[in-house]
Formats: C-alpha cells, sequence, structure tokens
C-alpha cells in the first residue's frame, strides 16, 4: 500500500537535480522558478492522454515492485480546469490497472504564479470552485493541503478543511516538511493522514496519538533532497503514534515507485524494525486511506490482494537494496506475472 503519491506530472526536473547537487536548497530552488511551479505549465499544456501515459506508466511501476494499491494526487495544474483534467486522468487510469486508486485533489500544493501577490483569492477558488466540482463529479475521496513554509499557512489549510468536509469529501495534509506546524487545530478536522512530520515536538506527538489520524512518513523525499535528517519514527512510533510508509512519487522531491526502497531507508536511515516497515507498508497505509477494512492484509473477506518476492525471509524486503525482487502480484484478484503484464500499454 502506498498512500501518497504524485503521479500526475509530465517530466522529471532534472534542472533542479542539477541545482540541488551544486548546492541549492529546496526553497532557492522554488524562489528561482522551479520546485512544484516548474511541473505546472506542462501539465496545464499537456493533453489528457499526454498525462494519462505518465500516470499509467507511474502505476505499472508501482506494482512491477509489488504495490497493489495507492493514493494518488493531482497538485501539478494549480487551476481549476487543470485540476479537473489531473484527476479526470487519474481516475482513467486507474480503471485501465489491476490496482486500487484512491483520488486526492491536491489544488493546495502551492499557491500558481498568476496569484502570488493575492494569494488569499487562489484559497478562495479551492474552496468555491476546485473542491466542490470535484465533489459534484465524484473525482476525489480525499482534500489535501500543502500546510508549510512557502505554501499555505495553518488559517488557509483549516478553509480548505472546512470546505472539504461541505463538500463530503475526507481531508489529509502535508505539514512540517520544512518547519513546524502545530497539529492541534489541524487536527480537529480528523484528517485521515499527516504526511511528512519532519519537524514535531512532544506536543504533536501526543496529540497524534490521541487521534485516529495516521503518520505518513515518506524518507524517500529526504534522500533525495539530501536534507540529511530523516523523520522521527522511532519517537513517534514509541509515543504511541501509528506509522505509514510511502513513497511521495513525484518529479521533484523523490522520483521513485519503489516500496521496498522506502521499506529500507525506514530500517537504515530511522531505525525502524523490519516489522515495523512492513506493518507501516501494509495495514497502516490502508488505515491512512481509510480502506483498512479492504486491504492491508491477508484476512477472509479482504480484497485478494497479494505481492510475491523472491526471498526466503521477510526482512529481505528491507535488506536488498536498489533491486527488485518481486516475481508476482494478485491485485483485487487478477494475477499479474513479471513478464508483459507488468507492462503498461503505450497509447
Amino acid at each position: 500500500m502506498d498512500s501518497h503519491t504524485h503521479p500526475a506530472f509530465i517530466a522529471p526536473r532534472l534542472v533542479d537535480f542539477e541545482k540541488r547537487i551544486a548546492g541549492a536548497s529546496y526553497e532557492e530552488i522554488a524562489e528561482a522558478g522551479g520546485g512544484i511551479r516548474s511541473s505546472v505549465e506542462a501539465v496545464r499544456k499537456a493533453s489528457n492522454a499526454q498525462i494519462e501515459e505518465r500516470v499509467s506508466a507511474g502505476l505499472y511501476a508501482m506494482i512491477a515492485q509489488g504495490t497493489t494499491s495507492i493514493e494518488a494526487k493531482s497538485g501539478y495544474g494549480l487551476s481549476v480546469e487543470s485540476e479537473l483534467k489531473s484527476l479526470a486522468v487519474i481516475q482513467k487510469a486507474a480503471a485501465k490497472w489491476p490496482g486500487t486508486v484512491v483520488p486526492t485533489l491536491l489544488g493546495a500544493h502551492v499557491v500558481p504564479q498568476e496569484f502570488q501577490d493575492r494569494p488569499q483569492e487562489y484559497v478562495t477558488l479551492i474552496c468555491e470552485q476546485m473542491i466542490p466540482q470535484a465533489a459534484k463529479r465524484k473525482l476525489a475521496q480525499f482534500v489535501d493541503v500543502f500546510c508549510d513554509r512557502g505554501a499555505f499557512t495553518e488559517q488557509d489549510s483549516l478553509r480548505i478543511f472546512e470546505a472539504a468536509g461541505k463538500n463530503n469529501l475526507l481531508v489529509r495534509a502535508h505539514v512540517s516538511q520544512l518547519t513546524r506546524t502545530p497539529l492541534e487545530r489541524l487536527l480537529q478536522f480528523h484528517p485521515a493522514s499527516i504526511d511528512h512530520l519532519d519537524h514535531v515536538n512532544d506536543e504533536d506527538i501526543s496529540l497524534l496519538a490521541q487521534r485516529d489520524s495516521i503518520a505518513t512518513l515518506v524518507p524517500g523525499a529526504n534522500y533525495f533532497l539530501g536534507a540529511g535528517h530523516y523523520p522521527t519514527a522511532r519517537r513517534l512510533i514509541e509515543g504511541g503514534v501509528a506509522v505509514a510508509l510511502a513513497t511521495d512519487y513525484n518529479p521533484g522531491s523523490s522520483p521513485t515507485p519503489s516500496m521496498p526502497f522506502i521499506l529500507s531507508l525506514a530500517c537504515t536511515q530511522m531505525k525502524m524494525s523490519p516489522s515495523e516497515a512492513v506493518s507501516a507498508a501494509t495495514i497502516n497505509g490502508a488505515c491512512a486511506v481509510q480502506l483498512q477494512d479492504r486491504k492491508g492484509s491477508i484476512e477472509p473477506g479482504k480484497d485478494a490482494d497479494l505481492a510475491i518476492f523472491n526471498i526466503s525471509d521477510y526482512r529481505e524486503l528491507a535488506y536488498w537494496i536498489a533491486s527488485n525482487k518481486c516475481e508476482a502480484v494478485i491485485a483485487n484478484g487478477i494475477v499479474v506475472d513479471s513478464g508483459g503484464a507488468l507492462r503498461p500499454v503505450r497509447h
């Protein structure tokens, strides 16, 4: 279960990659016109078929490594038209994929360039147009918001959460990746998942432990950004917080479809045990998208989702680095072998 992905993009962000190698920070790259905004123009100009091909390629790359269910966000359109287009394409690609896709509206990724000097107007656009239209067309199950420095404020996020609730959509959030955001008011909206959490304190952990919200950690982003630190998984787990793991598959900060790689990072860099990592990548991930009644464990009555790996011990899932040991997948009862069936159909 990969409970945090961004598959609706067109191209990798290679200029950002080189700048980061040369020493530029995430925020410096964004201020220079790179980052999330640099993916927007391509998505806005792309046809539905072009975006669908990219989404489909991502889905099949994920299932090839054993992932049978994902949460898929929009977020690179940042206009009503382009966000709805992205969600419609995710829905279309999902219908052709054997696994399960949970769609999320992430219009609140960053403020687009045309609203740079009037961010509150963009928040109003999200609340009054984007969310209601996505809900009416049944294109999303969740609404997400990037609540952090350089993105949306806590107050913005609360407005967006309120609008989601009025339209009967569930909520989740990117929080505390770059700097800490207090969680108390956000948690009052019962988000299914609070993601990233690089900067948390004891109060945050105590609040999370008292709630049903899952703490979804995405160490692939820390690795790729060269952050030099990782989320404090041990503090969260020992504080009683339910932790999930996800790839954060996206073109700018975590271009990996591999959950086994994320398990390896969780064990080697965040000191999670192999069993904790496997639980975080299965049943806890299912809880993060509220599919725990159908997904995340092998039980009578649940969907037939199984990944078969060429290993002799479950700990090898996190042990082998940069190699794919997945031999076959069963997704929703459909057997998918490691041959041509794992490859997307090109249009």
